[in-house]
């Protein structure tokens, strides 16, 4: 049995990352999509909300998959859940330089976890992308799921100005 960790901020959780996952569950028997704590990051939607919006989202796929959150490094995390194989998607070369160093770091945390390249298909989007247009009073409906879009409205005006 294959198992994968697909681990971000996820902050929020786009079209571009459903994309990764989708392809992800295609391939590995078990996918865990892990909301993982970024010390450099302050989040914008609670994770708890993120995790919710996620599992609706992916209960179409009828695969294996599993949304969790942790305040592990993910290369501990993953052994915790006996994965072998890290996602990581990929919309342009600059990510795949991010990545690789990061790939680096987590092969020395845990020699057992190999990473695994996803192309995004929608490769203009990203958390980063979203929190900007809706800074802005732009409709985000097109980049990110409905129970997403939930989300994100329920905190209209709470978390996108601090």
């Amino acid at each position: 049995m294959q198992r994968a960790i697909y681990a971000g901020t996820f902050d929020p959780f786009t079209n571009g990352h459903y994309d990764i996952v989708k392809q992800a569950a295609e391939i590995f028997d078990e996918l865990y999509i892990v909301i993982a704590t970024n010390s450099n990051k302050k989040r914008t939607f609670k994770a708890s909300d993120m995790i919710k919006a996620i599992q609706e989202t992916v209960s179409e796929l009828d695969k294996n998959i599993q949304v969790l959150e942790t305040s592990e490094l993910v290369a501990d995390f993953a052994k915790t859940l006996n994965c072998r194989y890290l996602i990581r998607g990929l919309r342009n070369p600059n990510d795949y330089y991010y990545e690789e160093n990061i790939a680096k770091i987590n092969l020395e945390l845990n020699s057992e976890l190999t990473t695994v390249y996803f192309r995004a298909k929608n490769d203009i989007v990203s958390s980063s992308f979203i929190k900007e247009m809706l800074l802005y009073g732009k409709d985000v409906s097109k980049y990110v799921s409905a129970p997403v879009l939930r989300v994100i409205e329920e905190n209209r005006g709470n978390s996108l100005n601090s």
